[in-house]
């Protein structure tokens, strides 16, 4: 029966049973499944065996019969410094290569790379580590598990950026003080710009290194400051529109708080999955400060008159949506009841994601209602008005 096994079989029987040195022989590996590191020798080609064995003929198989005697007075063999750096050299070339053309395909979450590791409810369809920009980019059309966050917010910054330019294109005449409300917009359209496209430009190119993951999520929890802050200067400004003072201290206080969220977004290990909770609170944090100015408007114009002329149920509507989205998002749900059946579509980020642009445009509108609001009193204020 062993003749009518071919040669490589033979060679490889005789490795099994008499091989003593320590070196691991092993199949190969898929390198588009772990991370890129030591490369040992890989045994059963004529090449590598060469390389193996110093002095060795070329196409021996490891460990033959009539060396056996050599190899007991040499002992344990092991790859030069030199021989493994070229090898991890090949296969990082060859990899970068797949990932510049595109040639790559999702991998389950236990085999991704520690620093890739954020949600292990998601089970499958993860991109591998593409330590290259145009693959990176090119994954957006790609269906993996970042291809909704990737998308929810690259339309929501369109469509921001489309409202945007219409608003500051209206003519003068719509506006009280055609300057400062414009200021007044643009300050929350700049903070929605900054805070979707860095969202979208992280979740598409985390994958690329550990250092370009950690930078730009830096920029994606700051982005998420800017919105906070530059939603509170326009809702302050027409709500306390003939009140200055107490608007100049809840803009100021803002303003504090939300530096301070950028600063402790900067930390390294905020971004880490043990810190999740702690990224959702300090946000929701943030956006709770309104309560103080959303109590003073109430007492102050009396109920009926803030949700209705104030708009106050817009806003109530718009902070209850991101607060079931950060709370979605620190809970893992629905992926936590349901894992690996939310890999793709319907997890939590995704929701936080659909829930931030839904209750930014909301915030809009309110606004917008404001701003008439204002435009039809000419401007005028009354001794016992905040509006």
């Amino acid at each position: 029966q062993e003749g009518d096994l071919p040669m490589s079989a033979r060679n490889g029987s005789a490795s099994d049973e008499e091989c003593r040195i320590t070196e691991v022989c092993r199949a190969p590996e898929d390198v588009e499944l772990t991370e890129l590191g030591p490369l040992l020798e890989e045994s059963g080609g004529p090449g590598k065996a060469q390389g193996a064995t110093a002095g060795g003929p070329a196409g021996a198989a490891a460990c033959p019969e009539e060396e056996e005697e050599e190899e007991e007075e040499e002992g344990v063999r092991v790859i030069t410094l030199p021989l493994q750096a070229h090898h991890a050299m090949e296969k990082m070339e060859e990899f970068v290569y797949k990932m510049w053309e595109g040639r790559w395909r999702v991998i389950p979450y236990h085999v991704l790379p520690e620093w890739l590791k954020d949600n292990d409810y998601l089970l499958h369809g993860h991109r591998p580590p593409m330590p290259s920009f145009r693959a990176c980019f090119g994954s957006i059309f790609r269906i993996h598990t970042e291809t909704g966050n990737i998308w929810t917010h690259l339309l929501g910054l369109i469509l921001f950026l489309c409202l945007g330019i219409l608003t500051m294109l209206r003519p003068n005449v719509y506006f009280m003080a055609p300057l400062q409300e414009k200021v007044v917009f643009g300050m929350f359209f700049l903070g929605a710009v900054l805070c979707l496209c860095f969202s979208w430009l992280f979740h598409t190119v985390y994958c690329h290194s550990e250092k370009v993951s950690r930078t730009f999520s830096k920029l994606d929890y700051s982005g998420i400051a800017l919105l906070i802050m530059g939603s509170f200067v326009p809702w302050l400004y027409y709500s306390f529109y003939c009140s200055p003072q107490p608007r100049l201290i809840y803009l100021s206080i803002v303003c504090v708080l939300g530096i301070a969220a950028i600063i402790v977004s900067q930390w390294d290990r905020f971004s880490t999955p043990r810190h999740r909770p702690t990224r959702a609170g300090v946000f929701m944090g943030l956006g709770l400060s309104g309560i103080v100015p959303t109590m003073h408007f109430t007492i102050a114009e009396g109920f009926v008159k803030a949700t209705t002329v104030g708009q106050m149920g817009w806003f109530f509507l718009m902070g209850a949506m991101y607060i079931t989205g950060a709370g979605l998002y620190a809970a893992r749900i629905p992926e936590r009841y349901f894992p690996g059946k939310c890999d793709i579509w319907f997890q939590s980020h995704q929701i936080f994601h659909v829930l931030v642009v839904a209750a930014a445009f909301i915030h809009f509108y309110g606004v917008s209602n404001l701003q008439e609001f204002r435009y039809g009193l000419e401007g005028g204020c009354t001794d016992d008005s905040l509006l």
